[in-house]
């Protein structure tokens, strides 16, 4: 399996998407607003959940926070960046 889909399924669990399948999910494709339209409570869980599983530090600068959790691929490139992946 693939970070991006282990990063899916992630996404999917986390936040009890029961309606979303991982082929729903576009590795490009944004993660809020108008993409897959998750909301700043999601964001918490889903960073609660990626810190918890790839056991990531990741830091309180919000405009950096939002490039790395912009997409499935820059979330992957991320955790691949900090050698996790």
């Amino acid at each position: 399996m693939s970070l991006e889909e282990d990063i899916k399924k992630l996404i999917i669990k986390s936040l009890e998407l029961e309606d979303i399948s991982v082929d729903d999910i576009e590795d490009d494709a944004p993660l809020f607003n108008d993409g897959l339209g998750l909301d700043s409570i999601d964001a918490l869980e889903l960073g609660m959940a990626i810190k918890k599983k790839y056991n990531l530090t990741l830091n309180s600068d919000k405009d950096e926070n939002s490039k790395i959790f912009y997409s499935v691929k820059t979330l992957a490139d991320y955790i691949r960046g900090q050698g996790l992946g």
